[in-house]
């Protein structure tokens, strides 16, 4: 049978209504069925990702019917996250490979990093040395380096495979001279020195909320998700040693999404600044140096 599709709009609005009956959960780059919808759209077709209006009448071929109802039945039946689909994802106005070796980039740090973490970090342009640990397609650690312009930036991973894809994202961006990339646990393979700056959004995901994610993360490396019984395991460990990997004026911006409760149980007796982003004021605190166990 062939269906009733000619143009962008009848494919659109099928997808939106495949998606709501699916049921299917978003948050890894658009916030809902019609966004999504749009995107794979837009992406599929080879169009300009902003411009949908103009091509919403476009009558399409049939070549192009069937790459577009292929996605938008692969989204839906299998539940893959858009940004596997088309391997790639957004932040910011950057661009990111992404595939299933890595989580798919959404971290509010890169919010924070648009104005140089100020005022917290008094002159942006006086960053000489920052660290981004749990680094996996290496996306904050290439914002870091825009953010921080005369700053070298050393990026960590422990899995091999997330840093195959770093290395390709750090190779497009030509920062290959400004960011290093190391495997390894944390602060294990790197050379005695001090960072200005220390960034993570590292695993944070409780056992009890791994256990009731939506089928679209579970797409996901889970090594980077889950951080144990209450997501703060590899928190404790970037916490406990990084007083001594900190300048004097240094500081720590670890992202936790959800786990404010447990952190504020794990930490509550350190001096806790939490950072207002676009979801709210729960989501990323920061340390200084000072303020850190020694």
């Amino acid at each position: 049978m062939t269906l009733p599709f000619s143009t962008v709009r009848d494919l659109l609005r099928y997808a939106v209504s495949r998606f709501n009956e699916a049921k299917l959960s978003f948050g890894h780059g658009s916030a809902n069925a019609y966004d999504e919808a749009a995107y794979l759209l837009l992406h599929t077709l080879h169009l300009p990702l902003d411009l949908l209006d103009p091509f919403l009448d476009a009558r399409l071929t049939s070549a192009e019917i069937d790459a577009v109802l292929k996605v938008i039945e692969r989204r839906a039946a299998e539940r893959v996250p858009a940004a596997y689909i088309t391997q790639e994802a957004w932040m910011h106005g950057y661009r990111f490979h992404v595939d299933e070796r890595v989580i798919v980039p959404r971290s509010f740090i890169g919010e924070l990093l648009q104005d140089g973490l100020q005022p917290y970090v008094e002159d942006p342009e006086q960053v000489g040395a920052v660290l981004e640990l749990c680094t996996g397609s290496g996306c904050l650690a290439i914002l870091a380096a825009h953010a921080f312009p005369n700053a070298d930036v050393d990026a960590v991973d422990l899995s091999a495979p997330a840093l195959e894809v770093a290395t390709r994202n750090v190779a497009e961006y030509k920062l290959e001279e400004r960011i290093a990339l190391f495997e390894g646990d944390l602060y294990a393979p790197l050379a005695e020195r001090r960072y200005d700056v220390i960034l993570s959004n590292p695993p944070y995901v409780n056992a009890t909320s791994m256990q009731a994610l939506p089928a679209e993360y579970k797409h996901e490396p889970e090594m980077a998700l889950a951080g144990g019984a209450d997501g703060m395991d590899i928190v404790r460990r970037i916490i406990a040693d990084a007083r001594n990997w900190l300048t004097d004026e240094g500081v720590l911006v670890v992202e936790i999404g959800n786990e404010r409760e447990h952190v504020e149980a794990a930490f509550g007796g350190l001096d806790l600044v939490w950072l207002p982003t676009s979801a709210g004021d729960d989501n990323v605190f920061l340390i200084q140096a000072r303020d850190l166990p020694v």
